[in-house]
């Protein structure tokens, strides 16, 4: 058997995990009126060999949208969609998190709720962001981003409750476990870093005051799920859609004490390669975030089985998270179980459309599970 230690029981948490290699959240553009559907139970239900699988980045609200075609979590259809999704992973012994998502200024007025501005710490527009609109006459692409508003104090609080609610919904529906999503220069991280978070409130200026809100959240979530069921993804010195920060170093350290304190279940660090910014962590940065933080630490950015099972025998992570090999590789654990060849991804196909570069994706019997 091929890397035995990457096919370990772990634990996430309170959560038992028969492997170490997880699924990452992953937009795939595939549900036109936001609400799961069948193509998404049979799209996650393949993929129920992972050691859990964390589903795509899912809009807490109408004003949290920065992209047409992903899925929300505040409507009863929502939630009832997404509870089919959970069944059908659970039917196949999987595991399953929700992953929240706030995209803070990186949205425009066409997606918006009665056109009306997104929102963010502070009223900056990122540069060079896009986010992907649907037009008047019916198509769907790529737009630059609108000017943000900024929150008032006020305000914040409500956005809180927005996330308690979306977990309310999640744990109905039957997920495991949640993640929350505080990285890729999204809402949560506008607020952690100083280039785009220039509130003079208490949330800004000082690390504490900046990692206020996104703590908050934490909370929250935390209060409803278990601290022992909830985890966040952070992206650490990324450079996307206008981000930029003079202390990710310290924030980050930072957090992982913040969340250590809290009892929270997991950290997922992610280190895209196809993001701007030095992302290429270290080993002592790795060792460091692994003193502070003494739940489960997990990383995300290109991994194979072999630097994957490195760095879990190194001690520095308890599991890896991987993202594009799953989009072509259903069973990419029993992939790596028996050493086989990987099936290539259609980059065409990421983005938008149906089960093509989808749910088609054969599986090592050259079959295709198309009952999920």
């Amino acid at each position: 058997m091929a890397h035995e230690t990457l096919l370990k029981p772990t634990k996430l948490g309170s959560l038992n995990l028969p492997n170490r290699i997880l699924m990452a959240p992953l937009t795939r553009a595939r549900t036109p009126d936001s609400v799961p559907g069948k193509l998404q139970e049979i799209y996650y239900g393949q993929r129920a060999g992972a050691g859990m699988i964390i589903s795509e980045a899912t809009n807490i609200s109408p004003t949290a949208r920065g992209y047409v075609y992903t899925p929300g979590i505040w409507t009863d259809e929502q939630e009832a969609g997404w509870k089919r999704v959970v069944e059908a992973v659970h039917a196949k012994g999987g595991r399953m998190a929700l992953q929240l998502w706030h995209v803070g200024r990186v949205s425009h007025e066409m997606v918006q709720p009665e056109g009306q501005q997104p929102v963010a710490p502070s009223a900056l527009k990122g540069e060079g962001a896009q986010c992907f609109v649907e037009f008047e006459d019916g198509s769907a692409g790529n737009h630059p981003t609108s000017t943000p508003r900024a929150l008032e104090t006020d305000e914040i609080p409500g956005i809180v409750e927005d996330y308690r609610q979306a977990a309310i919904r999640a744990k109905r529906a039957g997920f495991d476990m949640i993640e929350v999503h505080a990285a890729n220069a999204y809402l949560l991280n506008q607020f952690l870093a100083t280039g785009t978070n220039l509130r003079t409130d208490q949330y800004g200026g000082s690390i504490e005051n900046r990692a206020r809100f996104p703590l908050a959240v934490i909370d929250a979530v935390a209060e409803v799920f278990g601290p022992d069921r909830t985890g966040i993804r952070m992206t650490p010195f990324i450079e996307l859609f206008g981000l930029t920060d003079d202390e990710p170093e310290a924030m980050t350290f930072y957090m992982a004490e913040q969340l250590s304190r809290r009892g929270i279940a997991f950290l997922h660090v992610n280190e895209p390669d196809w993001a701007g910014g030095d992302i290429a962590f270290t080993d002592d940065f790795r060792r460091a975030l692994r003193e502070r933080f003494k739940g489960s630490l997990m990383f995300c950015g290109h991994y194979d089985a072999e630097r994957a099972e490195r760095i879990i025998e190194a001690g520095i992570a308890d599991a890896v998270v991987i993202g594009r090999s799953y989009i072509a590789n259903p069973d990419l654990v029993e992939r790596f179980r028996v050493g086989a060849e990987l099936n290539e991804s259609d980059p065409d196909t990421y983005y938008g459309g149906g089960a093509e570069g989808y749910t088609d994706y054969p599986f090592l019997d050259n079959g295709h599970d198309r009952l999920g």
